[in-house]
């Protein structure tokens, strides 16, 4: 191509607000630069993965009336560097997800739940997981062995899969949940609200738990808004039979407003930050705990 032609084609694509790196065939910087971000960020996970640098770290989920009252734990996966420092899971989450190494994130979480599981019978927990894990073998098969080994153990297990997660392969999703449910196993749907969730598939998942975003929750007893957007997501989930919970609570205000809303569940820092060693009294369950 004459070079007076590749640089018309240029022009016409800056016009356009055309990327005309993507139209030479050509990475831009700004896409290099991600790209070796993210290869050197699943390499830091795969590394810690090989040296067993990956646990559990708890937060409490507690009654919205009677704060003081653990219902459950969340178990949030953390990997370590070389140098022992938790590499928060906004770094790594997004460059894994795509991969198989995200796959094995969510079989090391999940097996190292059920462990705690068993070794713990007051201990009620969550895990998260991506709907992608659904059909990997790995992850399936330790899920089931887990069932298997203590036929009460799905009753307290509680699996959290994020909303844009759902979405991606919902018929799959949906029926693996109606599988899982006549053995006592909990779903929470994760991030509520944080993407455009479809009612129709929303009730066709029955899912258990509601956990409402916590960029509708953080400074709602000040924020008119949030107020109006966050009673609108609480009002979809008792239309769809879900229990609420909002997450991200981080002071006494916004958690007398939610629990004042009709929130059944809080989760945030105001109550614990998540912790890799709890002190044994956090595996003790609360009296009369939610049934769902």
């Amino acid at each position: 191509m004459p070079a007076s032609t590749i640089s018309d084609t240029m022009r016409h694509a800056l016009s356009a607000g055309l990327d005309p790196a993507a139209l030479s065939g050509a990475e831009s910087p700004l896409d290099a630069a991600i790209s070796a971000r993210d290869r050197e960020v699943l390499a830091l996970v795969r590394h810690a993965v090989q040296k067993g640098r990956v646990l559990l770290a708890f937060q409490p989920v507690v009654r919205a009336e009677r704060p003081h009252e653990v219902v459950f734990h969340e178990g949030l996966l953390r990997v370590l560097d070389p140098h022992g420092r938790i590499i928060p899971a906004r770094d790594f989450m997004g460059a894994v997800e795509q991969h198989e190494l995200g796959r094995i994130l969510d079989c090391l979480a999940l097996r190292e739940g059920l462990r705690l599981l068993k070794q713990h019978p007051q201990l009620r927990l969550s895990i998260n997981m991506s709907a992608r894990s659904v059909g990997y073998a790995r992850w399936v098969d330790t899920l089931r062995r887990g069932l298997l080994a203590d036929q009460g153990l799905g009753e307290r297990l509680v699996l959290e899969i994020s909303e844009p997660s759902a979405m991606q392969m919902p018929e799959l999703l949906a029926g693996f949940m109606r599988k899982l449910q006549p053995r006592g196993v909990s779903f929470v749907i994760d991030d509520f609200g944080a993407g455009a969730v479809s009612l129709r598939l929303l009730r066709d998942f029955y899912f258990d738990i509601a956990k409402v975003d916590g960029q509708f929750i953080r400074g709602i007893s000040s924020d008119a808004d949030n107020q109006v957007l966050t009673g609108a997501l609480l009002a979809v989930a008792r239309q769809f039979e879900m229990l609420a919970i909002a997450e991200s609570v981080e002071n006494a205000a916004d958690a007398g407003r939610l629990a004042q809303m009709g929130f059944a569940c809080l989760q945030g820092y105001h109550f614990g930050a998540p912790v890799t060693h709890p002190p044994a009294m956090a595996f003790q369950s609360a009296t009369g705990a939610l049934k769902w």
